[in-house]
């Protein structure tokens, strides 16, 4: 199939999993991420009505955003380096997933000329090779975040660790509501972006609340760019 079927695909797995925990369609928005796809691939989701699209490295973005249509929305969802910050915050992205540190926070805050969403990434499984702050340093990141002036907290992200087996994501998706409940009612912060699922668990996702899934493979293949 091609990428407009796997959009179709995609959008009728997304309406049943809404269906199944009782949610609106609209609670959910989906990323299509393109990371080492050519911008060809990102045009052929565009045309077939896709707009938001996740990409995880900010050199790749600043070579593929200039050719495509500019009326897309793009969100940066991959780790982000320091020493990247100034090109992320430039105007890039509408929203920036992977905040982990108050010293990331800060240097968003430092060179975003125009108010910068951004959502706090938290590493709910413990896993030593995710990155992501412990859910015990998300109160002190969203306090830090409340106190920039160009810096928004919108909510949460995670990475569960991977498994053939959807359902034993579950109770990372479970743990990262339940701690955005939590920072809510201690911060007085609202939180309404939960920033989870990809291709094998994103029905399970947006059962635990989801409201933006990053899916890639599912919609464009396993092709990927060489170099």
């Amino acid at each position: 199939m091609g990428i407009k079927e796997n959009l179709e695909t995609i959008e009728e797995r997304i309406c049943a999993a809404c269906e199944k925990a009782g949610r609106a369609r609209d609670e959910v928005k989906l990323i299509a991420v393109s990371k080492r796809k050519p911008f060809e691939a990102v045009l052929e989701a565009a045309e077939a009505g896709q707009i938001l699209f996740g990409e995880n490295r900010v050199q790749e973005a600043q070579e593929k955003i200039p050719l495509c249509p500019a009326n897309l929305h793009w969100h940066l969802i991959g780790h982000l380096q320091s020493n990247k910050a100034k090109i992320a915050a430039s105007g890039l992205f509408r929203m920036i997933h992977a905040v982990d540190s108050e010293k990331l926070l800060r240097l968003l805050d430092e060179h975003a000329a125009v108010p910068l969403p951004i959502l706090i990434q938290v590493n709910v499984s413990g896993e030593g090779s995710k990155s992501g702050c412990a859910p015990e340093e998300a109160a002190a990141l969203v306090e830090a975040a409340n106190s920039c002036s160009q810096v928004e907290v919108h909510g949460l992200m995670t990475i569960p660790p991977f498994t053939p087996d959807p359902e034993k994501a579950r109770a990372h998706f479970s743990n990262l509501r339940k701690l955005r409940d939590e920072l809510q009612e201690s911060t007085g912060t609202p939180l309404p972006e939960l920033s989870m699922g990809m291709s094998n668990d994103f029905e399970i996702a947006i059962e635990e609340g989801a409201t933006l899934v990053r899916v890639g493979t599912d919609i464009f293949g396993e092709r990927v760019l060489t170099g």
